[in-house]
């Protein structure tokens, strides 16, 4: 069904963690494709003997890089990105794959919804529910109680685990490797595709995934993704989320096409406001 890319980072025991919860809780079969950065701590050995599709860097190339070779050996119409910290839920393809089905003949960038253990303030994201690490993981009670959390249907599909066309993947080059290694290649990645006319970005409250959190980010130096984005797109990344593709909001179907005018000159008076007070 789907072809999924999986970036990993000497984090065996997550790696493991994730594919096993892909093969157990799918629905359909799927390609698994994953890139060993660096991999001394036994990951390249391991895909080579579970006879998986891999790529492989000697050295950490960050997420981008990562996918964008992956992505090459993809045999499916779909791509879908799984981070290695996450655990996927009993049918959380299920649900992506019968809203493609309903969606026709159009592009699109569907996604999941995370279950994350931390306390926030995000509106697309199932937050303060802790089923512990992969250490103390207490997937019994997770399976039990994950149907209880119950999401909406939200606007402004961004983050992983998401899908879309092959296709449109090709067009727009996957993920732009000047955000290597990968702050802000996120809201890179849907702004390519609504410059691409793109305005189908929903989020799905029934596909679930449990999220670690951060076991390779955390571990990375972070490149300053925030600024890159403002400069290659004339806006910042959190006004593009809340008011253009309006994330965690409801959903409400295709987004419509804001007046670029008027953004300009928001952006514009944002930037100017934060560079002086």
């Amino acid at each position: 069904m789907f072809t999924i890319l999986i970036p990993t980072w000497n984090n065996l025991p997550y790696l493991k963690a994730c594919i096993e919860s892909i093969t157990k809780h799918s629905t359909f079969r799927h390609q698994v494709v994953v890139h060993v950065n660096d991999g001394r701590d036994g990951t390249l050995e391991w895909v080579k003997e579970k006879g998986m599709e891999f790529t492989h860097s000697e050295e950490n190339i960050g997420v981008c890089k990562a996918l964008n070779q992956a992505s090459a050996l993809a045999k499916t119409k779909y791509i879908c990105y799984f981070n290695d910290d996450m655990f996927a839920l009993p049918g959380w393809d299920y649900f992506l794959a019968k809203d493609i089905e309903d969606i026709g003949p159009q592009d699109f960038f569907i996604s999941s919804t995370m279950i994350e253990p931390r306390e926030g303030k995000d509106l697309n994201i199932l937050q303060g529910h802790d089923f512990g690490d992969l250490q103390n993981f207490r997937e019994k009670d997770l399976i039990g109680k994950y149907r209880d959390f119950t999401m909406h249907d939200w606007n402004g599909a961004s983050w992983p685990p998401n899908v879309v066309p092959k296709s449109l993947w090709d067009k727009v080059g996957g993920y732009s490797e000047e955000f290597s290694p990968g702050m802000y290649s996120d809201p890179d990645f849907a702004m390519k595709l609504w410059q691409e006319g793109v305005r189908y970005f929903k989020g799905l409250g029934q596909s679930k995934v449990y999220h670690f959190m951060s076991k390779s980010t955390e571990k990375v130096k972070k490149n300053d993704g925030r600024k890159t984005f403002i400069e290659k797109w004339k806006i910042t990344p959190g006004y593009f989320y809340k008011h253009i593709l309006k994330m965690g909001k409801p959903w409400i179907g295709k987004l419509p096409t804001p007046d670029n005018g008027l953004i300009y000159w928001l952006i514009k008076f944002k930037i100017f406001f934060k560079r002086f007070f």
